[in-house]
C-alpha cells in the first residue's frame, strides 16, 4: 500500500488559532502522516488558543486516527504584517495582547525557530494567512490602505517568510499556501483587494518555485480551495452563500470539507509529489471547471450592488 509518510519531518503551519479552518486541518493531517508540527498564531488570539488547548476544549478536534492527540511542539506568536519588530508601531508592541509575546514579526519567528531547532531543521512550511480589512467593499470602493493591507498579509507575507525560513529548510522541503478562485475569476462580494492578493499569491508561487527551488532546493505550491464556512471566512459576509452555490453547481455536488484540503496539502508536502512545484492545485469539488451555473440557492442575494 502506498502511504503518505512524513515521519522524521518537522512542519510549521502559520495561521492557526482555533480548530476551525484549513490551517488546523492541515496541521492535523501532517501529524497523521507522522510529522511533528508547530504553529504560528496571531498574538490577539494566542492566549485564547492556548487556554482552549490547556482546558481540553479542543481534545475532540485534536484526536488522531490512532486515538492519540495532535500536539504542537511550539506555538509561536506571529503578526505577518511586520517583517521585523522595528516595523511595528510602538503602541502596538506595548498593547495588552502584544507586550508579553516577544518578537512577533516574521523575522522574529525565523530567529525563534533557529534558536529552538537549529539550522537545516525545517521540512514543511504552510502559509495559511489572509486578511483583507475591507473585504466586504467592492474593489472600486477600496481604500489604498485596505488594498495594500490585503496584499501585505495575504501574499507578500509568503515571500517574506520564505526569504527568512528558506535558509533553515532542508533540501527537498515543501512550501504550501492557500489561495482561492477569486485570484483567477470574478467573485462578487470578495472585495477589498483580496482577489488581487490571491492573484498575486498564485503568481508569486510560480516565481518562488523557481527561485527557492534553485536557492534552497525546496518546492512551492498553492492550493485553490473552495469556500468553507470557517470563523475566519465569516469576515467575507457571503461565505454561506458561496458554500451553497458551489454545492449546487460543482461537478461533485457536495460541501467541501477541511479534511479534503488538508489531505491534498499533506500530499504536496510529501515525497509522493516530488515532481510538483509552481502549481495551483484546485480542491473545490471541480467547481473551477464550470463556465455556467446550473442552479441557484434560494434567496440568492444581489451581489452586484454597492455595499
Amino acid at each position: 500500500m502506498l502511504n503518505i509518510d512524513l515521519r522524521g519531518k518537522r512542519a510549521l503551519v502559520a495561521g492557526v488559532s482555533d480548530d476551525h479552518g484549513f490551517g488546523f486541518a492541515i496541521a492535523k493531517a501532517l501529524a497523521e502522516a507522522g510529522a511533528t508540527v508547530s504553529v504560528a498564531t496571531w498574538p490577539p488570539a494566542m492566549t485564547i488558543f492556548k487556554n482552549l488547548l490547556e482546558r481540553g476544549k479542543l481534545d475532540e478536534a485534536r484526536t488522531l486516527s490512532d486515538g492519540s492527540k495532535l500536539a504542537f511542539e511550539h506555538i509561536y506568536a506571529l503578526d505577518a504584517a511586520f517583517d521585523t519588530l522595528g516595523d511595528a508601531p510602538q503602541e502596538l508592541c506595548e498593547s495588552k495582547r502584544y507586550k508579553d509575546v516577544g518578537d512577533f514579526s516574521i523575522d522574529g519567528l525565523a530567529k525563534a525557530w533557529l534558536a529552538d531547532y537549529g539550522d537545516q531543521s525545517l521540512d514543511i512550511l504552510v502559509h495559511s494567512l489572509a486578511n483583507g480589512p475591507e473585504v466586504k467593499k467592492q474593489l472600486l470602493d477600496t481604500s489604498r490602505a485596505g488594498y495594500l493591507t490585503a496584499l501585505s498579509i495575504s501574499s507578500y507575507s509568503l515571500v517574506s517568510m520564505l526569504a527568512r525560513l528558506g535558509p533553515l529548510m532542508r533540501r527537498d522541503g515543501a512550501v504550501v499556501s492557500l489561495s482561492y478562485l477569486a485570484g483567477q475569476r470574478v467573485i462578487p462580494g470578495y472585495g477589498g483587494g483580496m482577489s488581487t492578493a490571491k492573484g498575486a499569491l498564485e503568481s508569486d508561487t510560480r516565481t518562488l518555485a523557481f527561485e527557492a527551488g534553485r536557492r534552497f532546493g525546496v518546492r512551492v505550491n498553492t492550493i485553490s480551495a473552495g469556500p468553507m464556512a470557517s470563523r475566519a471566512a465569516s469576515a467575507i459576509g457571503i461565505v454561506e452563500t458561496l458554500v451553497d452555490y458551489y454545492k449546487l453547481n460543482s461537478p461533485l455536488p457536495e460541501v467541501l470539507t477541511a479534511t479534503e484540503v488538508a489531505y491534498t496539502a499533506a500530499f504536496l508536502c510529501s515525497p509522493l509529489s516530488s515532481g510538483i512545484t509552481g502549481s495551483t492545485t484546485y480542491v473545490d469539488k471541480g467547481y473551477n471547471a464550470m463556465g455556467m451555473a446550473v442552479a441557484m440557492p434560494p434567496d440568492f442575494p444581489d451581489l452586484t450592488s454597492r455595499t
